[in-house]
């Protein structure tokens, strides 16, 4: 039987029809197209949905024209030792919020937010979300951070620097994972279980991310 001792969080959002996503795009949608009370021999469900939806990875080559694409994602980086920080009283995360945590380099890094309060499905699109700027992208590269985490559809504040913090974490080789559930979860250090779909030359991907604290 598995330890209890040190459980296994689910920190990846349900994905569901009409879910928050990016303005302009197509809302997710989930239809149950063969469906065994109407006769049919097996549940059957369609897809429709954006790869950035939920909790998802985003590749280089969502922002970098011959950026890596997600079937090239380095598993160890997904597998490891995590450090969540918490940045719960300030509208953009910057450097300065970084500073002094004791980032390690190797570790991935996942930011908790006020973002964290928010409940995803059914909800409009919050473009006050609380992102990271470029000086704080700058300083996760600078210490070697193989991934970073947040907890909303993107890392980089809606309006002001967004491609340019998306741009300098994915050039440098720094995977980024948006969408996260932190809610639950306290500043520390945790094992991460991180890995996206295999989409063969893919922008991003949705994925399932699952931490456990370190005694």
């Amino acid at each position: 039987m598995p330890s209890q001792a040190r459980p296994w969080m689910d920190v990846s959002v349900p994905l569901t029809s009409g879910m928050a996503h990016w303005p302009g795009e197509p809302a997710p949608n989930f239809d149950l197209i063969s469906d065994m009370q109407n006769g049919a021999e097996a549940n059957v469900t369609f897809c429709r949905m954006v790869v950035h939806t939920g909790t998802h990875m985003d590749a280089p080559y969502h922002f970098l024209v011959d950026g890596k694409g997600i079937d090239s994602f380095p598993l160890d980086y997904g597998i490891g030792r995590a450090r969540v920080i918490e940045a719960s009283n300030v509208d953009v995360v910057t450097r300065k919020e970084l500073e002094g945590k004791g980032i390690q380099p190797g570790e991935r890094v996942l930011i908790k937010t006020r973002n964290s309060k928010l409940q995803w499905a059914p909800l409009d699109f919050h473009e006050n979300y609380v992102g990271i700027d470029s000086s704080a992208a700058q300083f996760l590269v600078d210490n070697r951070v193989p991934l970073v985490g947040v907890d909303y559809l993107s890392i980089g504040v809606y309006q002001g620097d967004n491609p340019e913090t998306h741009k300098i974490l994915l050039g440098a080789g720094v995977w980024i994972l948006e969408g996260l559930a932190l809610g639950s979860v306290n500043e520390g250090l945790y094992e991460l279980i991180c890995l996206p779909l295999r989409i063969t030359g893919c922008d991003g991907s949705p994925a399932r991310a699952v931490l456990r604290s370190i005694d």
